[in-house]
């Protein structure tokens, strides 16, 4: 019974999201990631849905902290306004440093932000899941650039990553770059 009353509430939270049954599928992380190379902006050109997510214009920038931590800027044109939420990210463990996470309360802990794949100069492929009571997890999933429009073949060879590490594109949907004013 406890079970179906949580479901019950958070069912809302999920309907604006993509989830599975089951545990979060741990896929591979991008080796000898560098921060460094990382830094700086990043353009949303696909993702799975997210409820925080729902305009276009869609960018990321992260900078270093003089603390060490990850400064992380998201923009979003959303209901006529440029809405803008700032984060931080830290690496976790040294030894895995492209397996991130990302907060964006003091309130909250920590979500994976996970590095599958970059060439630091046009793509990035980044995965987060959320794990609930191990009943079922949320899944969260970008395809980033440097610029704000890739080339097709680029994008396919990001969802092709994506799937071949168990995760489910099936809603994917295209990130609205058009229009959009450069800051």
């Amino acid at each position: 019974m406890s079970t179906f009353l949580l479901l019950l509430f958070l069912l809302p939270l999920i309907s604006a999201q993509t989830f599975h049954w089951g545990p979060c599928p741990v896929p591979k992380v991008q080796p000898g990631f560098s921060l460094e190379k990382y830094l700086g902006r990043w353009y949303e050109i696909e993702k799975l849905p997210a409820s925080f997510e729902r305009g276009k214009c869609i960018e990321a920038n992260y900078s270093l902290r003089k603390d060490g931590t990850i400064r992380v800027l998201n923009s979003q044109f959303y209901k006529d306004k440029v809405r803008i939420a700032e984060g931080t990210a830290v690496v976790s463990d040294p030894r895995e440093p492209a397996r991130l996470g990302v907060s964006f309360s003091y309130f909250t802990p920590y979500s994976p932000y996970w590095v599958l794949t970059t060439d630091y100069t046009q793509i990035s492929v980044v995965y987060s899941c959320t794990d609930i009571l191990r009943l079922f997890h949320i899944d969260y999933a970008w395809i980033l650039g440097r610029s704000r429009f890739l080339p097709h073949e680029t994008v396919s060879y990001a969802k092709d990553l994506l799937i071949k590490e168990g995760i489910d594109l099936c809603k994917m949907k295209a990130t609205d770059q058009s229009g959009c004013k450069e800051t």
